[in-house]
């Protein structure tokens, strides 16, 4: 699979701070890609320097393996962390506006508008102005104006804060289905709960270099420990007597009759040998691997 964005060594400073130091990030197209770290690590940096609002000290962004130009900037829908509407203007004026900046014709862009409006349920607000809108209602606005344009390329800096349960589902559905349809996503977000939910591929940037990289999938299997969750009934002492000197319980709790535990086991053996030793003196109704969450990992990361 191509990349849609490729990185290659950027450095960016600030008069005596260093905000990039040598980061390379490879966005796969048709991926949802997360861009994390701690705030103040160097992240909007970066995404300023791929919407060429910027420009890098050191290194190169390419485009399609094109160097980044102006010209590409119109491939890509950015929604920066900083929301900005003009408030005493109408919500439909505004938008309209903003889409034929964006390269729309203005009928084309009053149909798509209409048709987004209604899909997000804010039609009614059309002809409100801006400042009467709640946050969470200015936010929708701005992602829609956001995608209208359907780019190549979506640039999200925290595009759930501030929405309810409800409206992080709608934007989280949306996103899934732009994925579906051909768009990448670079997605900038302290949601783990998304990351896990979204991402394909994340970088980690901590204290302005990437600490972390590469398919949640991986990251997730490379961190992990080895632990397991075994549900059984039996009697509680015959099971911690057959798996003694061998593996490693962390706790165990009893609900009902069935007993829930948490083991770890050791590198020389699998699986498979655990159940071997435990089935003779129980019954075995549950087991799971337990993986590290995104959450988890992001704070091992940083803090290591």
């Amino acid at each position: 699979m191509a990349n849609i964005i490729t990185a290659n060594h950027i450095v960016k400073r600030y008069s005596k701070h260093t905000a990039l130091n040598d980061v390379n990030i490879n966005v796969p197209e048709g991926s949802i890609y997360g861009l994390l770290g701690p705030n103040g690590a160097g992240k909007t940096s970066l995404i300023r320097i791929i919407n060429q609002i910027t420009a890098p000290d050191e290194g190169e962004v390419l485009f399609f393996n094109e160097k980044m130009t102006l010209g590409h900037t119109s491939k890509i829908g950015y929604l920066p962390e900083e929301r900005g509407l003009y408030k005493k203007m109408k919500v439909g004026e505004q938008a309209l506006y903003l889409a034929q900046l964006k390269g729309l014709n203005k009928a084309d862009a009053l149909n798509k508008l209409r048709d987004w409006f209604k899909k997000f349920e804010i039609i009614n607000w059309w002809d409100k102005k801006v400042e009467e809108l709640s946050k969470g209602m200015a936010q929708k606005v701005q992602f829609i104006v956001t995608v209208l344009h359907e780019p190549s390329l979506l640039i999200l800096d925290e595009p759930f804060s501030g929405f309810d349960p409800i409206n992080v589902e709608l934007i989280r559905n949306e996103l899934l289905r732009l994925k579906n349809t051909g768009s990448t996503i670079i997605l900038s977000t302290h949601n783990m709960a998304s990351v896990e939910e979204l991402c394909d591929h994340i970088t980690l940037i901590n204290h302005s270099k990437a600490v972390l990289e590469g398919s949640v999938h991986d990251i997730r299997q490379n961190y992990k420990e080895h632990l397991w969750e075994l549900q059984f009934t039996g009697k509680e002492d015959s099971f911690t007597s057959a798996i003694e000197n061998k593996f490693f319980p962390q706790q165990i709790e009893t609900k009902k009759g069935v007993h829930l535990i948490r083991i770890k086991i050791p590198s020389e053996f699998s699986p498979n040998d655990l159940l071997k030793t435990v089935l003779p003196v129980c019954e075995v109704h549950g087991f799971t691997e337990i993986l590290p969450s995104m959450s988890e990992i992001f704070i091992k990361a940083v803090k290591g």
